[in-house]
């Protein structure tokens, strides 16, 4: 063999190498690996639509949603609605024991004396919004459990499965904060703090009647801050969650209430009728 088939020989095996590699990558971007599993919450509108009121109730001083929502104990003319944020993503929300990160003091949960356990902060956000003014009203509700109440219906998807988060925690007792993916953390309309005070009973503004959005955003975006480090930040708008998702962009839910001049014995909306409860129950 002599020095020119030598080098021809060798050009043969870099060029049929180099084919092999585009190859390679040919059939790399023609298939490309699955992205990670993520969670992705979504505000189920199905619900919010059916699931609202507006009644005069009257509150008890005692009740948590009065004392934590700065609200004026008696007789107010209330809008009470049902939340169901859902995971519909392929992978569980699982935040881990509240009672660790409390001691840790990493600013994820925070303990509510009132209703003695641990609270996600920052996991949901409820606006009552005037679409003439862009006037925004909160919600009397402080604070959030995140926990498997009820299982996605079949059309999104997935299966029925158990639910593994079912305990808010304490400061002696561990909990198991989380939703997992096919299943849906409710918030029914008659639990404390479901609701817009509607008469200035909690120091804002008279809401007067007419047409109104109530606007629901799950794992709200926000800016970092002391209290609260940023866990997961969003390149697309450079904002911060306190968990991931594989899309934030489907994480609101609206519905157009009707705010009557008088709501009647029974109520007015969709859930009219319904029966008000003596004592305020706990989140779930």
């Amino acid at each position: 063999m002599n020095g020119g088939e030598t080098i021809v020989m060798r050009h043969h095996r870099m060029l049929s190498f180099a084919c092999l590699f585009v190859a390679v990558l040919a059939i790399a971007g023609a298939f490309p690996r699955p992205a990670a599993a993520q969670a992705d919450m979504i505000v189920r509108p199905d619900e919010l639509e059916r699931g609202w009121v507006v009644r005069d109730e009257k509150l008890s001083p005692e009740a948590c949603s009065v004392v934590e929502g700065g609200v004026t104990p008696g007789t107010h003319r209330l809008i009470r609605f049902t939340v169901m944020t859902a995971n519909v993503g392929n992978e569980d929300i699982n935040i881990g024991d509240p009672l660790v990160h409390y001691q840790a003091n990493d600013g994820l949960y925070e303990f509510a004396t009132c209703h003695q356990h641990f609270h996600f902060r920052n996991y949901a956000k409820y606006e009552l919004i005037d679409p003439a003014t862009g006037k925004v009203w909160k919600a009397a509700k402080r604070g959030f459990c995140m926990l498997d109440t009820d299982p996605n219906p079949a059309y999104m998807g997935e299966a029925p499965k158990n639910g593994q988060f079912h305990s808010c925690g304490t400061l002696t007792a561990s909990g198991n904060q989380g939703i997992s993916h096919g299943w849906t953390d409710t918030y029914r309309f008659f639990l404390g703090g479901q609701y817009f005070v509607l008469d200035g009973g909690d120091g804002q503004p008279v809401v007067p009647p007419g047409q109104y959005i109530i606007r629901i955003t799950a794992n709200p975006a926000f800016k970092a801050a002391k209290d609260q480090p940023c866990r997961v930040l969003d390149p697309a708008t450079g904002l911060c969650h306190n968990f991931a998702e594989s899309d934030y962009t489907n994480n609101v839910g609206e519905v157009l209430v009707t705010i009557p001049d008088h709501p009647g014995r029974d109520g007015y909306g969709p859930l009219a009728g319904s029966k008000v409860l003596d004592n305020e129950p706990a989140e779930h």
